[in-house]
């Protein structure tokens, strides 16, 4: 990435090591051009800059963690399925008279196996986000998902979905067109489905626009993503009145993926590529792929009332507690 571009999508708590790594290359340059030998110099400083990097990505809080899954550089849907598919073939509509680019899916190959992928998808810019509402799909969306997955249990080809979004779209037009309910059917109808189910959080997932194509035996996430209830500026809103507590809500609502895997919700944490997966995309790409492969032979050697099962059972103990 160029440094200018650079520059333009960096957050805050990168600053300092970007001037370093900045620092480095223009000291390279000022010896290539001087022919001078700081192979040293330069060794030292990127063994600090390592050493930094390590730092920052392993003390991170969680409202910087929403930060990298917001990042505009990262990775999104249509990217991943680009670089982990041998072949892919988009499909559109919910059969209803409507396409929302919100969530994009079809049939693709992975590793020679025929599986149907779909997930949210956000925009690259203000007017690719606008068109595609920032990732918040519409009943039409959850609706296509639906009609994606029936195709794939009718065909037997295993359902993997990537999730990515702040929260379904509540606007009073998805009201009119039945939000609730379409989320409501999806996760009555995944919870019925034969074929195996992957879900992995790649970004933000966000209340029941996540649920809604989340239900499945197994759930990834990458070390970087949130997955909560509502967004925390949301939380913050309603409990405190006031958006600018975002901060302490992240912390309250326990949205890292570690706390999630502590929790007994998420089952599997994808490392990142250092300073994340912006800074690496195909990097990203080839832990995620490998992590599904993965998954899915073992899952696609248990039978179809096994796979239920263990669906349902997942979610059943999702807010276990128990009174001492």
């Amino acid at each position: 990435m160029a440094t200018t571009e650079r520059r333009t999508f960096l957050l805050d708590f990168e600053k300092p090591l970007c001037d370093l790594e900045t620092r480095i290359d223009q000291i390279r340059e000022l010896a290539k051009e001087n022919n001078v030998d700081v192979s040293e110099q330069i060794a030292a400083l990127e063994a600090k800059a390592e050493q930094l990097r390590s730092e920052i990505f392993s003390t991170l809080t969680p409202s910087q963690r929403l930060q990298l899954a917001r990042h505009p550089r990262r990775p999104s849907t249509l990217d991943y399925i680009q670089a982990i598919s041998d072949e892919w073939f988009e499909l559109h509509g919910d059969r209803g008279g409507r396409d929302d680019p919100a969530i994009v899916g079809g049939i693709a190959r992975l590793d020679g196996r025929p599986v149907v992928i779909m997930g949210h998808q956000k925009g690259r810019d203000t007017k690719d986000n606008v068109a595609r509402n920032f990732g918040m799909a519409s009943p039409s969306g959850y609706r296509k998902a639906i009609r994606l997955m029936e195709h794939a249990n009718r065909f037997g080809m295993p359902i993997l979905t990537l999730i990515d979004t702040p929260a379904a779209w509540a606007g009073l037009e998805a009201e009119q067109f039945g939000q609730g309910e379409a989320i409501a059917y999806n996760l009555r109808q995944m919870f019925s489905f034969d074929v195996p189910i992957l879900c992995a959080v790649i970004g933000e997932g966000g209340s029941g626009g996540a649920l809604g194509i989340g239900v499945g035996e197994r759930l990834l996430m990458f070390e970087h993503a949130v997955y909560s209830v509502a967004p925390p500026e949301a939380c913050a809103a309603i409990l405190w009145r006031d958006a600018s507590k975002a901060p302490k809500a992240a912390e309250a609502l326990k949205i890292t993926a570690w706390d999630l895997k502590d929790l007994g919700i998420l089952d599997q944490i994808l490392p990142e590529p250092a300073s994340g997966a912006h800074a690496d995309p195909l990097g990203a790409a080839a832990i995620l792929k490998e992590a599904l492969i993965h998954n899915l032979e073992h899952l696609l050697n248990l039978s179809a009332e096994q796979r239920r099962n263990l669906r349902y059972q997942k979610f059943r103990q999702i807010g276990k507690f128990s009174i001492d």
